[in-house]
């Protein structure tokens, strides 16, 4: 197994059981107690887990937002592979809202040159990046911007999307279950996330399979609520057809 591997699956104990313990992880994978530590270490620098004395706690349980900066370092061969898989889902002209997020930044990253489209965001450093592609028309949500996050929230960016209506909104999640929904940490961005859908003809979920182990305090959509979610290989097959039954697509890239 390889470190990343081993990584994944140790997330995924932590968030299972709510925290791991070294030498119980050690035995589990057959490597030494330095080796787990090493891997926690790791995993705490990616914004995923927060070390304890002897093990380590998922950052949901505490309350806990990694910042996108963190976010972005992990699993980026699954987020592009997602990205890649909606560009199926775009219009052939039209206009789409793009949520600010690490995984649907790599989807601004790989629009075509070739797609005449408007691409509404609320994300200053997406807005930057848009601007310099001629083929688009960019408009930035106005608002306060989480440093966290780098999203703008709150009532300016609302009542514009509530004079909106465009084609498709992508979006981005902390956590999503089939008994939560959409969950995100902070309830000002719960609400532009609401009304991205809310000003959308179809909604679609760019998600790495991590995002479905974990629930967070704020409720922005139910899985009824979204077309197509587009995750990648990592999540369970019988966990992806529970998600299918609650509504959506669901594409595994």
């Amino acid at each position: 197994m390889y470190a990343e591997e081993r990584q994944q699956e140790i997330l995924r104990a932590a968030r299972d059981a709510g925290r791991v313990d070294v030498v119980t992880l050690a035995e589990r994978f057959g490597v030494t107690t330095e080796t787990i530590r090493r891997d926690l270490t790791a995993l705490e620098r990616a914004g995923v887990l927060r070390r304890v004395h002897g093990g380590a706690i998922p950052v949901e349980r505490l309350g806990f937002e990694p910042a996108l900066a963190a976010r972005d370092e992990v699993l980026t061969a699954e987020k592009e592979r997602i990205a890649k898989a909606a560009l199926a889902e775009l219009p052939e002209d039209g206009s789409v809202v793009i949520d600010a997020g690490s995984t649907t930044s790599r989807l601004v990253q790989a629009l075509p040159p070739d797609r005449e489209l408007t691409v509404v965001v609320n994300s200053p450093p997406l807005a930057t990046v848009l601007a310099a592609r001629p083929n688009l028309t960019v408009l930035m949500l106005g608002g306060r911007v989480r440093g966290r996050t780098l999203a703008t929230v709150e009532d300016w960016a609302i009542q514009q999307l509530s004079q909106l209506n465009v084609d498709v909104a992508f979006m981005a999640t902390n956590g999503c279950s089939v008994a939560k929904g959409l969950t995100t940490p902070d309830p000002a961005e719960a609400a532009i996330k609401r009304a991205m859908i809310a000003c959308a003809d179809r909604a679609v979920l760019l998600a790495d399979h991590t995002k479905f182990s974990g629930t967070y305090l704020a409720r922005f959509a139910t899985l009824g609520e979204i077309d197509v979610v587009i995750t990648d290989t990592g999540l369970d097959p019988d966990q992806a057809a529970a998600l299918a039954a609650a509504g959506p697509e669901v594409v595994r890239a």
